[in-house]
C-alpha cells in the first residue's frame, strides 16, 4: 500500500504502522486488512485470496523474518491510537484449485474430508476459485477454528469472512464460530453471499454477525447516478436497512470495497478497464452502477466534468456517513485514489493497485471534507446510536411526504437535530422545510468545501442544487 513512498519496508505491517496516526486524525476507528494467510509467492495473487496455510501469516507482508510478531506489533500500535484491526479471512476455499492440481496439503492429506465434491468427484466451485471447504466436516471445522484461534492470539479485534455463505451451508458451524467469537472477544463480519447463494440480512444463520450490505452499495450507487424508482430503497438503506436487519449495527454500509471501482472511479468510468489483468475483460463485474459524469476517464476531462465528479464524491460520502449502520470506505477514497477503471486488480502488484500518495496534494480538499464529515457524524448521536430510528425519523419529499414514484430522485428526512435534503435530479429543486425550528445550513455539497459557516436561519423553503446534498442543523 505504501510502495510509492520508496521505503525499503514498503507494503509491510511496519510501514503501515506509520500511517496509523494519520488515520486516527481522519476519524478512522477500524482498519481492515486484506487476507494475511500464507499463499504461494509464485502465484499472481496480490490480494492474498488464494490461501495455502490457514493461520500462518504471509512472509512477504512483513519487513522482519517474524511476520506473525510484526502483525501483532501492528495491532498493538493500532490500539495505541484507539483503532481496531480486523482481518479479511478466506476460509471458504484454498489454492488447491481443482482435481488436476496442484497438491499442497489438504488434498494430499484427506481430500474428501476437506472439500465438497460433486457426484463425479469434481470439486464444487461456489467460490469461483476451484473448490470450497466442507463446513460439515469435523476435520475441516477443527482446522478452521484452530486457525481462528491463532489469529485471535495475535490480538486482532475482528474477522471479516470472505464468501461466508460457503460456510453457512452448515448453519450450526456458523453458530459455533459465533460462540467462539464471544469467548475470544472478537467481532464477526460476513460477506453473506457466494456464487450460488445470497444470504444478506435475516437469511444469515446467526444474528451475532455483522454483514457487508450489498443492497446499500447497489441501491445508493444507483440513486447517486440518477436512476429513478430508488427512493423507497434508499429510504431503507439510510435507516440501517430494517427490511434486512433487526439492528442497524448489523449493517456494514459500503459504496466501495477492494473489488470494484474506487470512489473516484465510480464517477469517472462507465465501463471497467481490466485489460491488464489478462482475461480479455471477462473478469470483474459488469454491473458497476457507475456514471462517468459525461467523460470516460481522466485524460482531457473537461473542467465542468471534474467539478461534478468532486461533488459526486462528496454526495457519496454524505449518504454513507449520514446513514445508520457502520460506514466502510476503501483506503485512499478519502483523497480520490484511482485504479484507472480497473475493477478487479487482484493480480496487479504495481501502480494500478498501489496508493499514489501524491493525490493527497491534488485532492486535499476532499480529504479535509471527509475528516470533517466523520467528525460531524460523531457529534450527532442519531447517526451512531445503536437503536433503530424507528418512529423518531420523519421522511419527506420536496413537498409533503416522500415521493416513491418511478420518476422521483429526491428525498428528505428529519432525525434528532438534523434535516437532510438530497436531490439527485439534474435540475435544482425547492424543498419545503417541513419541521418547525431555527434551521441553519451546515453542509452543502455544491460548495467545494462542503461545510458552510453558520449563517442566517433558512426560511420555509430552500433551493437545493442539482445532484447535491444539503444538511441543516437546528439551533433552538
Amino acid at each position: 500500500m505504501t510502495k510509492l513512498r520508496g521505503r525499503s519496508d514498503a507494503g509491510t505491517y511496519a510501514a503501515f504502522a506509520d500511517e496509523l496516526p494519520r488515520l486516527a486524525s481522519l476519524g478512522v476507528s477500524v482498519v481492515e486488512l486484506l487476507p494475511v494467510h500464507q499463499f504461494d509467492p509464485a502465484e499472481p495473487n496480490y490480494w492474498g485470496y488464494m490461501p495455502l496455510v490457514f493461520g500462518a501469516v504471509h512472509r512477504s507482508y512483513a519487513h522482519t523474518a517474524a511476520p506473525a510478531a510484526e502483525l501483532a506489533d501492528f495491532v498493538s500500535a493500532a490500539h495505541d491510537v484507539d483503532i481496531e484491526v480486523w482481518l479479511d479471512v478466506v476460509l471458504n476455499h484454498t489454492t488447491e484449485e481443482d482435481r488436476e492440481g496442484p497438491t499442497y496439503n489438504l488434498r494430499g492429506l484427506a481430500d474428501l474430508e476437506y472439500y465438497v465434491v460433486n457426484g463425479d468427484g469434481s470439486y464444487v466451485n461456489d467460490a469461483g476459485c476451484g473448490n470450497i471447504i466442507d463446513a460439515a466436516s469435523p476435520a475441516a471445522q477443527e482446522l478452521l477454528l484452530t486457525s481462528l484461534d491463532r489469529l485471535a492470539d495475535l490480538g486482532v479485534d475482528g474477522l471479516r469472512f470472505d464468501l461466508a455463505a460457503v460456510l453457512a451451508r452448515n448453519p450450526a458451524f456458523i453458530r459455533s464460530i459465533g460462540d467462539w467469537a464471544e469467548r475470544r472477544g472478537v467481532r464477526l463480519i460476513a460477506e453473506p453471499w457466494d456464487l450460488a447463494r445470497y444470504l444478506a440480512g435475516r437469511d444469515f444463520p446467526d444474528a451475532r454477525w455483522a454483514q457487508w450490505n450489498g443492497k446499500f452499495r447497489d441501491d445508493v450507487r444507483g440513486f447517486l447516478r440518477g436512476e429513478g424508482g430508488l427512493v423507497g430503497a434508499v429510504l431503507q438503506r439510510v435507516q440501517g436497512s430494517p427490511d434486512l436487519f433487526d439492528a442497524p449495527g448489523s449493517s456494514i454500509n459500503m459504496l466501495t470495497a477492494h473489488d470494484g471501482f474506487t470512489l473516484h472511479d465510480l464517477f469517472a468510468y462507465d465501463q471497467k478497464h481490466n485489460g491488464a489483468n489478462g482475461w480479455d475483460g471477462a473478469d470483474g463485474t459488469d454491473d458497476n452502477r457507475s456514471w462517468n459524469c459525461g467523460w470516460e476517464g481522466d485524460i482531457d476531462a473537461p473542467h465542468e466534468v471534474l467539478v461534478l465528479r468532486r461533488r459526486q464524491m462528496r454526495n457519496a460520502m454524505c449518504l454513507l456517513m449520514l446513514s445508520q449502520g457502520t460506514p466502510m470506505i476503501v483506503a485512499g477514497d478519502e483523497f480520490a485514489r484511482t485504479q484507472h477503471g480497473n475493477n478487479n486488480p487482484y493480480n496487479q502488484d504495481n501502480e494500478t493497485s498501489w496508493i499514489n500518495w501524491e493525490r493527497r496534494d491534488t485532492f486535499v480538499g476532499h480529504e479535509r471534507f471527509v475528516q470533517r464529515l466523520i467528525a460531524f457524524r460523531v457529534q450527532h448521536r442519531a447517526l451512531t446510536q445503536p437503536e433503530s430510528w424507528g418512529s423518531a425519523v420523519e421522511w419527506f419529499g420536496v413537498v409533503g411526504g416522500p415521493d416513491l414514484g418511478s420518476h422521483s430522485r429526491s428525498l428528505a428526512w428529519h432525525v434528532g437535530d438534523l434535516y437532510v435534503m438530497v436531490n439527485m435530479w439534474w435540475e435544482p429543486l425547492d424543498f419545503a422545510v417541513q419541521v418547525p425550528g431555527t434551521w441553519r445550513i451546515a453542509l452543502d455539497t455544491t460548495d467545494e468545501q462542503g461545510f458552510i459557516a453558520p449563517g442566517q436561519a433558512v426560511g420555509e423553503s430552500l433551493r437545493v442544487g442539482p445532484r447535491s446534498v444539503v444538511v441543516l442543523t437546528r439551533t433552538d
